[in-house]
């Protein structure tokens, strides 16, 4: 089977989503953006060994690369549209290509994100990267730089599971709430769009709450105080880690593509789902209060190339 045969077999679904005028099946697609919106890219790659253990599944392989894409569509409030798809794999049999189909498509059925797309080659790991196209009304896309002083600090969920749970699978063990919540990622969509023109700034903890949070600050050119006692954890993260352990893996462990956002409190109290964890202050850096005592707050969450 080549590679003209493989996507016919397992990618080419035909779609009649609105605004898809050619899908997959030509050198390119070609699309009908919604009038009065701005369209949204946002691309993200995951490698084998990298990003998740080379035994993984192959469905949630590739339910986590739409998930963590969708994650960043959620922070600038937009709604997914259409989806492209490059995979790099070496040899693999039908039922992992079923099992990856599978997946790929249950996440964005999730949705209703069209597969219009993509490429795929051979090579010596499993690569997968996934292209997604959203939309957002004209001007009002969320941006990490609109903080305001005086701002509360919000996260969306709990912290921490995701690394907890690769910690978990590190292990050995694969069956738990917490593994599920690192292999199948909820992307915050609806929260993402109820935000639009409540919250000021906003971004998806990818890479460790505390250096996520940072980013946010930096391009909003503020800093801001963030309450470790607040931050929102599981009754499965408490069950099994001691509480040094587990307020370092919601500081810092990344994974979790919740959403931690900036607005007035009283502007988003009728979303559901929301924890405060701190507050915008005008002078620039962030600082880390425990039991009401200043203590250092370790960004070094997940960074390429270091």
């Amino acid at each position: 089977m080549d590679e003209f045969e493989l996507i016919e077999r397992f990618f080419n679904r035909r779609v009649s989503s609105p605004g898809v005028l050619v899908g997959i099946g030509d050198d390119g697609a070609v699309l009908q953006p919604s009038a009065g919106h701005d369209q949204v890219q946002v691309i993200d790659t995951l490698v084998e060994g990298v990003h998740f253990p080379a035994d993984s599944q192959a469905e949630d392989i590739a339910y986590r690369a739409v998930a963590v894409n969708l994650s960043d569509i959620a922070a600038m409030g937009a709604r997914p549209r259409w989806m492209t798809l490059a995979l790099t794999m070496p040899p693999k049999n039908d039922e992992w290509l079923a099992a990856f189909a599978s997946g790929l498509f249950e996440a964005a059925g999730e949705f209703d994100v069209a597969l219009v797309g993509g490429d795929t080659t051979s090579g010596d790991a499993v690569v997968a990267t996934v292209h997604i196209t959203g939309e957002v009304e004209t001007g009002k896309a969320l941006l990490r730089s609109g903080a305001k002083v005086g701002d509360t600090i919000f996260v969306t969920g709990t912290i921490g599971d995701a690394a907890a749970g690769l910690e978990m699978l590190g292990r050995g063990e694969r069956d738990s709430f917490l593994v599920h919540r690192f292999l199948r990622p909820r992307a915050r969509i609806e929260t993402g769009c109820q935000l639009i023109g409540l919250a000021n700034a906003a971004i998806d903890v990818s890479d460790g709450l505390v250096g996520d949070l940072k980013k946010l600050l930096d391009a909003s050119e503020v800093g801001a105080e963030l309450d470790i006692d607040r931050v929102p954890v599981s009754d499965a993260i408490k069950a099994r880690f001691d509480e040094s352990h587990r307020t370092r893996l919601a500081l810092t462990g990344g994974d979790d593509y919740e959403l931690c956002f900036t607005a007035r409190p009283d502007a988003v109290n009728g979303i559901a789902g929301l924890t405060a964890i701190g507050k915008v202050k005008r002078e620039p850096g962030l600082t880390c209060r425990q039991n009401g005592v200043i203590v250092e707050c370790d960004d070094s969450g997940y960074r390429h190339f270091q």
